[in-house]
């Protein structure tokens, strides 16, 4: 008994000798945490910095999220006809006919939609996606203090993807547009729209690059490119920049999965400034045309035309009597300037003459044989006809680019001389021909019958129909043989 006392006791002070230890340890760990908490305070200036930071973004949100509006389309769509699923049993029709379960009409349903839009006009004026709007019955414009309105389309333009909507009020917040060709990648911008229908939503970001194109999404594309989160509802909505101006129409995404991942496009306000002024005024937009058929300016033909470093577009044709040929281009002139402008891809130079209002006289400078020169073209309107003739086709050829076959192209690509017809300069992504045809492919063909110039392609593609095939014989690395575009 007295030993199982002894014991007890023995083990009662080890346990008091580690609990005095423990707290000791504790202790000092205690003032070593502290010691670093105290080390890594924040400093009252940059707790000021950040103030202020968020009371600018605040201040920016607050003023230009009443300018940005919730459009909601709906739209009839006729479906199939319906069929019972004992239409074809013997029983019923003996007792019902051969109509049984069988309807006459198409099934119709209505199909809804949502986007964003911008009020750029007190009169009621909303700026948005021409998708958000494409083939819709009825639209109601939502404001950002939840008044509801019936929206009207005043004009729409695909080529750019942009539209303007009026609704029948006036006195309302406009945003203020900014000058989109002075912003710079690194910029930080917000955009402001409705993704999923939750209406008001702001996200922040940068501009990650200007002047995308070949993006698939429009015929103009001048695109900016933004990391700041954009997703399906945000289509029409806003992108400024830190002094709350206008500088983009948000407009798509980049993705895999339908939702954000970093990459959002947005069209620049001076482009949608433009479309937006002659859809107001005339319903449709208004075009400068200039007349030549360009391809890019690669380092091997800029050697062989004797050139430098300097960028431009080289000119494969003129159109005859087009405004070009009445100011003296040639083929194989270099344009580096139009009005001022440096020209450095075909784009650019495709959106600067569109963008340019038909009967102004601007200035075009290039080089010919080595000598830069300047001349003056008097533009002219774009008409319906020249757009199908540009390459604008709603088939199999729809974003093909070609130019004619020239001596010089012949000798860079030892083309024998037996074969003619036009080269194929770009293919835009999501051709239907993309992966069957391919650059520098000549196209000799359409359906059997020869090709010999620009305007034997124009004039052969404007007339060729989606739904069927096409064969094409093309000459590609020495040999000619035929492939076929499948119909839509």
């Amino acid at each position: 008994m007295a030993d199982r006392k002894r014991a007890f006791f023995i083990g009662t002070i080890f346990i008091l000798i580690g609990m005095i230890l423990g707290l000791g340890i504790a202790s000092q760990m205690n003032f070593h945490t502290t010691g670093i908490a105290e080390d890594k305070t924040i400093s009252p200036l940059s707790v000021e910095m950040l103030t202020k930071n968020n009371q600018a973004m605040a201040e920016i949100v607050a003023a230009v999220k009443p300018s940005v509006v919730n459009i909601s389309s709906t739209s009839k769509v006729k479906g199939e006809t319906v069929q019972s699923p004992f239409s074809d049993d013997p029983f019923f029709r003996r007792f019902f006919g051969d109509k049984f379960g069988f309807s006459d009409k198409p099934r119709e349903y209505k199909r809804s939609g949502l986007g964003s839009g911008v009020i750029v006009d007190k009169r009621g004026y909303i700026l948005t996606n021409n998708h958000v709007v494409k083939g819709a019955d009825e639209i109601k414009v939502k404001l950002s203090d939840n008044r509801e309105f019936k929206g009207e389309v005043i004009g729409s333009d695909p080529k750019t993807d942009l539209a303007v909507v009026k609704i029948n009020t006036d006195n309302l917040p406009v945003i203020q547009l900014g000058n989109s060709d002075e912003l710079k990648a690194g910029e930080t911008v917000l955009a402001i729209g409705n993704p999923f229908g939750l209406n008001q939503t702001v996200t922040s970001g940068i501009v990650s690059a200007t002047g995308r194109a070949n993006v698939g999404i429009a015929d103009y594309e001048d695109f900016i490119q933004t990391d700041a989160a954009i997703n399906p509802g945000n289509s029409g909505g806003a992108l400024v920049n830190i002094k709350g101006e206008l500088i983009g129409i948000n407009t798509a995404i980049l993705s895999t999965t339908g939702g954000y991942q970093g990459i959002g496009f947005a069209i620049p306000s001076n482009m949608a400034k433009t479309v937006m002024e002659s859809l107001i005024k005339s319903g449709k937009v208004v075009r400068g045309w200039l007349g030549i058929y360009i391809q890019p300016l690669t380092p091997d033909l800029a050697k062989q035309f004797g050139l430098g470093d300097e960028k431009g577009i080289l000119v494969g044709d003129v159109i005859e009597d087009s405004p070009a040929e009445k100011a003296g281009i040639q083929r194989g002139d270099v344009i580096l300037e139009f009005n001022g402008k440096k020209v450095e891809d075909p784009r650019s130079l495709r959106n600067m003459v569109s963008a340019t209002n038909p009967n102004d006289e601007v200035s075009v400078k290039l080089v010919r044989e080595g000598q830069q020169r300047t001349v003056r073209v008097k533009i002219t309107e774009l008409s319906d006809e020249q757009q199908k003739l540009s390459g604008n086709f709603e088939n199999q050829l729809a974003g093909v680019h070609v130019q004619q076959v020239t001596p010089e192209i012949k000798k860079n690509l030892d083309v024998p001389k037996r074969v003619s017809g036009v080269i194929v300069t770009n293919i835009e992504a999501g051709s239907p021909a993309d992966g069957i045809l391919m650059k520098d492919d000549i196209v000799m063909e359409i359906d059997k019958k020869p090709v010999k110039s620009i305007n034997d392609y124009d004039a052969m593609v404007s007339k060729l129909k989606a739904d069927k095939n096409i064969l094409i014989l093309v000459f590609r690395q020495g040999s000619a043989f035929y492939v076929t575009l499948p119909a839509k």
